[in-house]
């Protein structure tokens, strides 16, 4: 299968699905990631040109960890926009470029803008993506969105769940690329993200009765409901 992965920020799909990722890797998916939003005003002290550069090869090393390949739409945080065209056709042009058989993405109720603007934007775009005539040359079919976990779970109760016991070291490595919000946030928040998500997923296998889990909440509208299990 085809999965495409679309997050906002460039760390946005280590900390809520790379766990499930490196499972799809496992059983010989092609994985897609992309990451909407650069990155560039993610810190108080670096400045945002050199930010986005840090921050795009931090997302290249953490797919490269699992085969898998990364896309940067390169917009500015702040600026990701669901009811611009622009930026819904770049994600238009994506999803006919990976032919995906089902998306992940940002719950339509997360706690940042911007992670609701690309919700809004992936949602969209996955219906235009399936008109021949719009945007890029082909279509692509109208496929399943899951919606990857809240930051803590906040309002967001999973319908699917999916065991990353055997992917949680993997998932943390991943998660680690991204020095320079883990490090930022250690040293000047006092909070240890590895250790956060790291509970997460404890709290997410509680409920779903594994070590360790991620959580996902299917988007039920019409045609995007199908009867086969897709993720792992």
């Amino acid at each position: 299968m085809n999965v495409l992965a679309i997050g906002c920020h460039p760390d946005d799909i280590e900390i809520s699905c790379a766990g499930t990722l490196a499972k799809c890797v496992k059983r010989g998916d092609k994985v897609t990631t992309c990451h909407v939003a650069n990155g560039n005003m993610g810190h108080e002290e670096i400045g945002p040109e050199e930010l986005r550069d840090m921050r795009t090869k931090e997302a290249e090393r953490a797919g490269a960890m699992i085969g898998v390949e990364v896309i940067n739409l390169d917009i500015g945080d702040l600026l990701p926009n669901g009811c611009n065209t622009k930026q819904r056709d770049m994600i238009v042009d994506l999803i006919k470029k990976v032919q995906p058989d089902f998306i992940i993405t940002h719950s339509p109720n997360d706690y940042m803008p911007d992670h609701r603007e690309v919700s809004k934007l992936v949602f969209d775009a996955s219906f235009a993506a399936s008109v021949p005539h719009y945007g890029c040359e082909g279509k692509a079919a109208v496929v399943p969105i899951y919606y990857m976990d809240n930051l803590a779970g906040l309002q967001f109760q999973p319908t699917e769940y999916v065991d990353i016991t055997d992917e949680l070291e993997t998932k943390i490595q991943m998660l680690e690329c991204h020095e320079s919000q883990l490090k930022w946030m250690r040293f000047h928040d006092g909070i240890d993200f590895a250790e956060f998500v790291t509970s997460c997923s404890r709290f997410r296998g509680i409920q779903s009765g594994v070590k360790y889990a991620e959580g996902f909440i299917a988007e039920l509208v019409w045609p995007k409901v199908i009867t086969k299990r897709l993720l792992p």
